[in-house]
């Protein structure tokens, strides 16, 4: 997961302080985005709380767990890109304990306004809600 993390800093590392190029690269990000499947945009996978409107549905096989997710924000969805990126596909107790320092390295942080950093930042807590409640119950 950490040579992920490394390979999204070096992706937005051209970009320097610009936030403007940061931005247009994620809205690049969310637009090649695969969105979640229409039947699982739902009352139950809607996240609550978040400004915009905002989908998550973990999966779990074989003792992996897998992250879906979509926004009807381009931007968020591209955050939400780079979080299924690191995250999805890997143990839940490595999702646990993981630190999403890429969040910081890249400059994200500084893009976000504090309402979309609260999408992101519940996001990245479903995913290690979801991870914890599947080690849980596979353990």
């Amino acid at each position: 997961m950490n040579e992920v993390q490394d390979e999204i800093i070096k992706e937005f590392a051209p970009f320097g302080d610009n936030l403007l190029d940061k931005y247009i690269y994620l809205v690049e990000l969310g637009k090649k985005f695969v969105p979640l499947d229409a039947r699982y945009k739902n009352d139950q996978t809607l996240i609550r709380g978040c400004q915009l409107t905002t989908w998550f549905r973990p999966t779990f096989e074989n003792g992996i767990i897998f992250f879906h997710a979509d926004s009807s924000s381009v931007l968020v969805r591209g955050a939400i890109s780079l979080l299924i990126r690191v995250l999805s596909g890997q143990k839940p107790e490595d999702v646990k304990k993981i630190d999403l320092y890429f969040i910081e390295k890249s400059g994200l942080r500084d893009i976000y306004s504090l309402i979309r950093a609260n999408s992101l930042w519940k996001i990245e807590n479903l995913m290690r809600q979801a991870a914890a409640s599947y080690e849980k119950k596979y353990i």
